[in-house]
């Protein structure tokens, strides 16, 4: 088993603005999972498990350049109390989990749209001996020219929650905390966006990881992936948290001789 990213460089004042994976206080899998807290992100700690259980299928790929999208990743921490209304972003916490299992040939890279969480996904990397490089923008903006057909893997935890049109277009035009869990109509308003570049970022024979919520309507994710770039997919795992099912895809260019 794989052991969880130390992420006790990490402050009360910096989870005051990232995500807060439960790995700050575990340090495995196997721990975290007799944890009972109600505030456990499982969004999170499912990636980490599809990840581990492909491992020997990553490493055999000998990934150059592995790639995490950040857009306006926060997810709520708690919908049961009224007092856990924050949203956080990443911590480095998926990007240093990879680098355990790629190794230091492998370039990784992390964007988010917060400069905390950019700044924390360093500290992240360099508190676990992964070298992480972390820039500042939505998606892939500015880079994506040059990442073209060059992501060996690419991991993408998107806002997901359903939400109205409305209210998701105003929270993704602010670069605050508190609007970037909306996801719009079936939560798929941001995911749809990156859903399109996907195909121009993998390398033949990359994969991409994809978290989503049985509200995203998987099964028509699947289709349009396959139908429209030819990105085959499986549901790899998947994990009831709270009145959320969460689930992981996994997406890779079908082969010629298929």
């Amino acid at each position: 088993m794989i052991p969880t990213p130390d992420l006790s460089h990490l402050s009360v004042r910096d989870y005051e603005h990232i995500y807060e994976p439960a790995g700050a206080f575990f340090t495995s899998h196997a721990a975290r999972l007799q944890s009972n807290s109600p505030n456990r992100p499982e969004d999170t700690f499912l990636l980490l498990d599809a990840l581990e259980a492909d491992s020997a299928d990553l490493k055999a790929i000998r990934a150059r350049i592995f790639l995490e999208v950040g857009y306006l990743k926060f997810k709520l921490i708690s919908r049961r109390s009224q007092h856990d209304d924050r949203f956080r972003s990443g911590s480095g916490c998926v990007s240093a989990f990879v680098g355990t299992i790629l190794g230091s040939s492998t370039l990784y890279l992390a964007t988010d749209i917060n400069y905390r969480a950019c700044d924390c996904t360093r500290r992240t990397g360099s508190q676990n001996h992964v070298t992480l490089d972390s820039v500042q923008t939505s998606f892939t903006n500015g880079l994506y020219s040059r990442l073209e057909g060059s992501v060996d893997v690419l991991c993408f935890n998107p806002p997901y929650v359903p939400t109205g049109e409305a209210e998701a277009s105003k929270a993704q035009g602010q670069r605050g905390i508190e609007g970037s869990w909306a996801g719009g109509l079936d939560g798929m308003q941001v995911t749809s966006v990156f859903l399109g570049m996907v195909h121009k970022l993998l390398s033949p024979a990359g994969r991409f990881y994809l978290v989503a919520v049985k509200e995203n309507n998987i099964p028509d994710i699947q289709k349009r992936m396959k139908e429209l770039y030819q990105l085959e997919s499986e549901v790899v795992l998947s994990r009831r948290a709270g009145r959320e099912h969460l689930s992981i895809l996994r997406f890779a260019f079908i082969s010629p001789s298929s």
